[in-house]
């Protein structure tokens, strides 16, 4: 039982750090600021929302997205912390590894996956929303067939359509992995104009839509208990709202695990913690103040959706279930229908770097995984000319496409939400042990309230991340943890057995980012 749960000497990760090459300290807390909102403002605003609107929140959607910024919060400040002491690729993954154990790191790279590969199908099933209502206002439609997955269905014109296969959808995913497989990076220059392009367009919507709210969309503001179900034009429910997390206060609890997708990002800041010029001022100035106008402008958008269009719109799948933004500008702002079409492209663009942010983030999980032993060696073969994981990409193509084209929007995200959660509460709980058994570690930043015999943040943290958990539906957490008993499967059967660090060998990073064949 002590070598399941044995990890990985500090020593060690910062030697693999050193060994990776030291990066120059260029980035100030603007730079990082602007990284976390462009990470942050994606699918999950222009997606999730909807969703959690129609599902469970109501136009209490706003307090959905302060709850889970709260949960952010304490999450974000425990990987400051962890990113600015341990600088290397791995995320939470690495950070598991070091305090709580291998196979503790096994779980949260194993749930990282639902983070990363079920985000990026996520997004991509919604850049298909979004195209097939660009390509509306053009007069080209989409089959309803090849663009929703077999599980959807949809009464159109009286008639009931059935889903096939998101093809849109696949087609992107292929599309960039195929660009991550030849290199193809964001630069700063492309982020920062992504930043303003998704800013500008959420500030649009804010402003030109707070003249249209109607007071009595906003009445009652929490779902109430006895909510009559949503029904479709050939009268089946398509939502109903008895369950505690589907109304009254519990509607906001079940609001925020579904809204928390759209957080998914902020980490990214942490893992830029070697490149900060004063991480412990720069790094939570920048993961709070990311957090902090991301939440404003979430909580504004959430006002301004919900009082332009009534909440039980955004539950019908013939009115605004998909492509939400769109559709309220089209049906209750009258002369404003090029700002639907302008936000609809805008939406495509940011969605597309979103898309190649998770690939590529998947399939340096997998990297770190391989160099440790726990995933096949090819995930850390890179290409002979290329230099990328290519065989990393390729799986994960084949992987995200499938979900992508067979899996509704709705439960990919959840799952994925799932995966991220869990993540946080892990780094939370090693934050706490970090400080119990290396006291004495340089720690450029330190969360606050977080000593060993009081550790607060860690505990909030780690406590509200698994309440958003709790609240997920029934249903995604019986397919999460299907997930991760197939998980505990993979690891028992190869990761424990081939497992560099049960095995007594230490390999250092650049015999593993040798090209293959070289």
């Amino acid at each position: 039982m002590s070598r399941l749960f044995a990890t990985k000497p500090l020593a060690v990760l910062l030697g693999e750090a050193n060994a990776a090459g030291a990066l120059k300290r260029t980035l100030g807390a603007g730079h990082l600021t602007a990284l976390g909102v462009g990470a942050i403002i994606g699918s999950g605003l222009f997606i999730r929302t909807a969703n959690a609107v129609s599902q469970a929140s109501g136009p209490a959607v706003t307090l959905a997205f302060v709850l889970a910024a709260l949960g952010c919060v304490f999450a974000g400040l425990c990987y400051a912390e962890f990113a600015a002491m341990i600088p290397i690729a791995g995320s939470a993954y690495t950070y598991a590894y070091t305090t709580m154990g291998e196979f503790v790191a096994w779980v949260i790279g194993w749930a990282l996956i639902m983070e990363y590969a079920l985000g990026a199908a996520t997004v991509s099933i919604g850049w298909s929303e979004y195209l097939s209502k660009l390509l509306d206002a053009f007069g080209v439609h989409l089959p309803y067939g090849l663009t929703h997955s077999p599980l959807e269905s949809a009464v159109l014109g009286g008639v009931t359509e059935h889903g096939l296969v998101n093809l849109p959808a696949v087609l992107v995913v292929v599309a960039l992995s195929l660009l991550l497989i030849k290199g193809t990076q964001e630069s700063a220059v492309f982020n920062s104009v992504m930043v303003v392009v998704k800013v500008t367009v959420v500030l649009l919507f804010i402003g030109v839509g707070w003249q249209f709210i109607n007071p009595a969309n906003h009445t009652p503001y929490l779902i109430p208990d006895d909510a009559a179900p949503v029904r479709n034009a050939a009268g089946q429910i398509v939502r109903e709202y008895s369950a505690w997390n589907k109304h009254g206060l519990g509607g906001i609890l079940g609001g925020a695990a579904i809204v928390f997708f759209a957080f998914i990002g902020f980490d990214a800041v942490s893992t830029a913690a070697q490149e900060a010029r004063n991480p412990r001022r720069d790094m939570p100035i920048s993961i709070l103040g990311s957090l902090a106008i991301c939440t404003v402008l979430y909580v504004l958008f959430g006002h301004v959706l919900t009082g332009v269009a009534h909440w039980r719109e955004f539950a019908d799948p013939s009115l605004g279930a998909e492509a939400s933004v769109a559709y309220a500008i089209r049906a209750h702002m009258p002369g404003y229908g090029w700002l639907a079409t302008a936000v609809t492209l805008a939406i495509l663009l940011g969605f597309s770097s979103v898309v190649l942010v998770m690939l590529m983030g998947q399939s340096r999980v997998f990297f770190s995984m391989a160099q440790d032993g726990l995933m096949p060696r090819a995930f850390a073969e890179l290409h002979p000319r290329y230099r990328t994981p290519y065989k990393s990409n390729l799986v994960l193509m084949g992987f995200v496409g499938v979900f992508a084209a067979f899996v509704p929007g709705s439960l990919a995200g959840d799952l994925t939400s799932f995966g991220t959660l869990l993540a946080f509460v892990l780094v939370s709980i090693g934050v706490w042990l970090m400080r119990r058994s290396h006291p004495a570690q340089p720690r450029p930043f330190r969360a606050p309230l977080s000593s060993p015999r009081f550790p607060l943040i860690p505990l909030l943290g780690a406590m509200l991340c698994a309440a958003l958990i709790a609240a997920l539906d029934a249903f995604t957490l019986q397919v999460a943890a299907i997930w991760m008993l197939l998980g505990f499967a993979v690891y028992f059967l190869y990761g424990r057995k081939n497992s560099k660090l049960q095995q007594g060998i230490v390999v250092l990073p650049e015999e593993l980012a040798e090209p293959v064949g070289k």
